[in-house]
């Protein structure tokens, strides 16, 4: 700016003024837009090729739990709360990166907003009331003739995300830290409506005898929430205060960013290799289970994603609501199916069968919802 200032205090000349063909030139340079920078190239290896990883992780689980037979029976030896060791440790890894990104010494100042309280009156509509009822109504349509694995159905549609929609949002551009606040509210309202809506609809409505405990959604909550996001907080005030912000910012998250893709395809791994003999001797049941799933995912993305377009949301705004309408809590799931049907039980195998769909799918959509944008120059 100072030497701008300088130039224009010395009098007209043909050095300092340019000429009007350069001054026009000029003119429809600075006008003419920019082409964007493909933000696929500015991807780490790990991010750019996620699909083939994940798809890779599945096939070896697959291959793993089928060829070597101790595989799935080991990995389910030890549990913590309901959950086999290695895919807790994996979850906890997967979720931790990600809410040491969110910068809670500024979130007093979003809740101040109107804005907040309407989006999330909007995602506890989605979550608590449309999504679990229109999976109610599929796993009815779907399996009218196999209680058992509707059950598990329901018992996936009842058990809101609060790990899997912190990847996806960040993989689709979307809110990340009003992603962590919907998961905080939907965590909340898991450990409070779970086991009622879970006796609702499968002893209620389905007429089917089945006993829920709050204490098994309260510590799955508790732990695959509480004690990352417990860490996450304590990580970021620390090292923010002992070295710096500036720091925290570039150099530790840095490092911490891959190791929630790490630990997503790690559980993945764990996931198929527990469950992949199970899975692929029972394939018949799992098609039937994995096509109301399919249908589900879709409908409650795309209508998320329409309604939120219409009433005028932003687009990250917009993508963290549908991903947090129309993923689900796995980990929640299978550890009520498997405590209170058993491990071998077909509700158990159905549970399973959520996340061997939703990862693919919701991937799948991942890519969708940039293309969606893209067409529609949907920005914030």
């Amino acid at each position: 700016m100072a030497s701008i200032q300088h130039e224009s205090l010395n009098p007209p000349s043909s050095t300092t003024n340019p000429t009007p063909d350069i001054e026009k030139e000029s003119a429809m340079v600075s006008t003419k837009p920019q082409e964007k920078q493909s933000a696929f190239k500015n991807l780490g290896i790990l991010d750019r090729f996620l699909a083939i990883w994940i798809f890779l992780a599945m096939a070896i689980g697959i291959i793993l739990g089928n060829l070597v037979p101790n595989t799935g029976p080991a990995l389910q030896r030890g549990t913590f709360v309901g959950v086999s060791v290695p895919i807790a440790v994996g979850l906890l890894v997967m979720m931790y990166p990600i809410l040491c990104k969110v910068r809670y010494e500024s979130l007093h100042r979003v809740f101040q907003t109107r804005q907040i309280w309407i989006q999330m009156a909007f995602s506890i509509v989605l979550n608590w009331i449309i999504a679990p009822f229109l999976m109610l109504g599929l796993a009815w349509a779907f399996l009218p003739d196999e209680p058992e694995l509707r059950q598990g159905l329901i018992l996936v549609g009842i058990a809101r995300c609060i790990a899997m929609v912190l990847i996806w949002t960040g993989l689709a551009g979307g809110d990340g830290e009003y992603c962590a606040i919907l998961v905080a509210l939907n965590s909340l309202l898991q450990m409070v409506l779970f086991a009622p809506m879970g006796v609702f609809f499968i002893r209620v409505i389905s007429g089917d005898s089945v006993t829920f405990e709050y204490t098994t959604a309260a510590k799955s909550v508790a732990v695959f929430l509480g004690i990352p996001l417990g860490a996450a907080i304590l990580t970021r005030f620390t090292i923010r205060q002992a070295i710096s912000a500036k720091w925290y910012d570039q150099v530790f998250l840095k490092w911490a960013s891959p190791w929630s893709l790490i630990g997503l395809l790690f559980t993945i791994l764990v996931l198929f290799a527990s469950q992949g003999r199970q899975v692929v001797h029972q394939i018949v049941s799992v098609i039937r289970v994995a096509a109301p799933l399919v249908v589900y995912f879709a409908v409650v993305f795309f209508a998320t994603l329409f309604i939120a377009h219409r009433c005028g949301f932003g687009y990250k705004l917009a993508a963290t609501q549908s991903f947090t309408a129309a993923s689900n809590n796995f980990e929640l799931a299978i550890a009520v199916a498997v405590a209170t049907f058993g491990a071998n039980s077909n509700q158990a195998l159905a549970a399973t069968v959520g996340p061997l769909i939703e990862v693919p799918v919701l991937l799948g959509l991942v890519y969708a919802v940039k293309v969606i944008a893209n067409r529609l120059g949907w920005k914030d």
